[in-house]
């Protein structure tokens, strides 16, 4: 019964919990991402360059036939994955230097050091 109670612990960590969310919306946005390419991307540039679907863009080289349409749809796939992420993290750090930048208030002089002051500045007088 430790060894459950032990994983419980591990599993119901924030950090824990935080990346299994950030793992499942990763994965959704990927899904958005290919679809929007496979969509929309790929299909304007198979238009562009006149050819077939993703399979119609090859190049030759001698007699050796290279389709790299499924290759450039994951270089377009990861550059916008990359971009959005840049994106985020750039808010983010951002938000966290406005954050950062806010001065503090200042902390109220403890009752001890404030009656010590006033007897310093009557001794004085």
């Amino acid at each position: 019964m430790s060894m459950m109670k032990e994983f419980k612990e591990f599993a119901m960590k924030g950090s824990i919990v935080d990346l299994a969310v950030a793992v499942v919306i990763g994965g959704a946005f990927g899904a958005v991402v290919t679809a929007l390419t496979e969509s929309l991307i790929m299909p304007l540039i198979s238009m562009i360059l006149g050819k077939d679907g993703m399979g119609g863009i090859t190049f030759t080289i001698g007699n050796t036939l290279f389709p790299i349409g499924v290759f450039l749809q994951a270089v377009i796939n990861f550059i916008l994955i990359a971009l959005v992420l840049f994106f985020i993290i750039k808010i983010m750090n951002a938000a966290k230097k406005k954050e950062a930048e806010a001065p503090a208030a200042p902390a109220a002089t403890p009752e001890d050091i404030q009656l010590l002051r006033e007897i310093r500045d009557a001794l004085k007088k």
